[in-house]
């Protein structure tokens, strides 16, 4: 019973220290951006601390017990507390990667200590031959690692969200760890030892507790301290962080912005501009049938309403929470004129990509309208073959445009897109147009064949665009003239480089 006890104990801890990595990971993505880059970082850092705190172990072995539980309830402390610790260094400190840095060095250097200790108590059970217990134990480390890989995306995150996951987890880490010591090895500690184990996990389990409590006021404030106009709706889906803010002050008009990982995607005092842009060129040909890819706050498919002609609507969206949210907000729903709720518009929560490689049916317009590609998630979306499998579902003489980001800021980055959609064999226009929230934003009008005129055929006079000022929309001045760069594939993601650089300033 004991050996299965320490055994059994291998694996939760084993589960546990995953699931910090992986905190650290999944909040330097939402934070960050840059999943492929935050993963490297953070594996990199812990399993080279992991190496150290085994190296810095080999003293602790005299006192192997005692020596163990101190380690679990550090664990458990630091490690539930982490996320926590560095959303606050991000919120208000703006730190953020050295704070990652320190505490991948200091959870991966006690993780590291776990394994040498518990071969030391797993030899004082039972003496087995060196090979049989290493196999033993690293059977258990690794089958528990197992767990908390897929306890972290498919229970913590949707169940508790990334705080209180961890959070739960230190409390978990503590428990296995003293239970463990206090029934299998308590012969071993001393009466000073067992008093002082007992104070350190009074302390860790208030802090951890007292965390938890107060965790949704902790998070509110750190919220708010990122955004400048009081929020007005927040939730952390499994795929992104949506934050709404409004702007509401006597002298001016009503603000309200949408966010996801704390991009800005929209500004109601201004969206209509993009939107506009956006959607309008690629509806003066044919628009029986519609295909929005992106697009989940419901304004794109707003300006695609209007068309009395318009039959019938498919809007693509990843996330779930952000179609209910367009359907169900008042203000969002107020905003987009209640678009997601008319009988021609079929919803479809999926990913795009995936989306599309399964899709026969042919479309009169395509409106692309993805986040801008500065995370790996979002790069596959304006990759070669991203836009070949839209060129496949584009009727002949059918129009696709293509929200481009902003030739001024992020001139490669424009220009990639640009060159990946002509490598597809799809002529391009450019064009771009002024959006006060975002600057100078620039867009792509493709077909098959040759490159598209730009033209405008809506049921009624727009906003900000006309004939004249689009045709002014597709003159780009000495300073923003067409630069030469490889095309975007998956294997070789360009445009996510040369975002992520050219935003870097800004």
């Amino acid at each position: 019973m004991a050996r299965t006890g320490l055994l059994a104990t291998v694996f939760i801890c084993a589960a546990c220290g995953l699931v910090y990595e992986l905190a650290l990971v999944a909040l330097g993505s939402y934070l960050i951006g840059d999943t492929a880059a935050q993963a490297s970082i953070v594996l990199g850092v812990m399993v080279f601390a992991m190496g150290i705190g085994a190296l810095a172990a080999k003293p602790l072995q005299r006192n192997a017990a005692r020596n163990f539980a101190v380690i679990e309830l550090a664990l458990a402390l630091f490690g539930g507390l982490s996320v926590l610790m560095l959303y606050a260094a991000f919120a208000w400190l703006h730190i953020y990667t050295f704070g990652m840095v320190v505490l991948a060095l200091l959870l991966g250097g006690l993780i590291g200590a776990e394994i040498p200790l518990l071969m030391v108590l797993l030899q004082r059970i039972r003496k087995q031959a060196a090979g049989s217990a290493v196999a033993d134990l690293f059977a258990a480390d690794y089958v528990g690692a197992l767990l908390g890989g897929l306890a972290f995306p498919f229970l913590l995150l949707p169940f508790f969200g990334q705080i209180r996951g961890a959070l739960i987890v230190g409390a978990i880490n503590a428990v296995a760890g003293l239970v463990l010591i206090f029934t299998v090895f308590r012969a071993d500690l001393g009466r000073k030892s067992r008093w002082g184990l007992s104070i350190i996990a009074v302390v860790v389990a208030g802090s951890l507790v007292g965390a938890y409590v107060y965790s949704d006021r902790f998070e509110a404030a750190a919220q708010q301290a990122l955004y400048a106009s009081p929020i007005v709706y927040s939730e952390q889906t499994p795929y992104q962080q949506i934050v709404m803010t409004e702007t509401i002050e006597p002298t001016t008009v009503t603000d309200l912005r949408l966010y996801l990982n704390g991009d800005l995607q929209f500004a109601s005092v201004d969206e209509y501009r993009y939107h506009e842009a956006l959607v309008h060129p690629a509806m003066s040909g044919d628009r029986e049938n519609v295909l929005i890819l992106g697009g989940g706050d419901g304004l794109a498919l707003r300006e695609v309403l209007r068309y009395p002609d318009v039959e019938q609507v498919t809007l693509v969206e990843l996330d779930p929470a952000m179609t209910d949210l367009a359907a169900n907000h008042p203000k969002l729903v107020a905003l987009n004129e209640s678009a997601m709720s008319d009988p021609r518009v079929t919803v479809v929560n999926a990913d795009a990509f995936a989306w599309l490689r399964d899709r026969t049916t042919q479309y009169d317009a395509i409106i692309v309208d993805m986040p801008d590609p500065d995370e790996t998630s979002t790069a596959k979306l304006y990759s070669l073959e991203f836009y070949g499998m839209a060129k496949r579902a584009l009727a002949d003489n059918g129009l696709m445009t293509i929200q481009s980001g902003s030739p001024y800021f992020a001139p490669r980055s424009y220009w990639c897109i640009y060159a990946t959609v002509a490598e597809t064999g799809l002529q391009s226009t450019p064009y771009h147009v002024p959006v006060p929230s975002f600057g100078d934003w620039g867009f792509m009008l493709t077909a098959k064949g040759s490159a598209p005129t730009p033209a405008l055929d809506p049921p009624s006079a727009l906003r900000s665009l006309d004939d004249a000022t689009l045709a002014a929309a597709q003159v780009f001045p000495p300073d923003q003239q067409k630069i030469d760069v490889p095309p975007s594939t998956l294997m070789h993601p360009r445009i996510l480089e040369y975002s992520q650089s050219e935003w870097r300033s800004y």
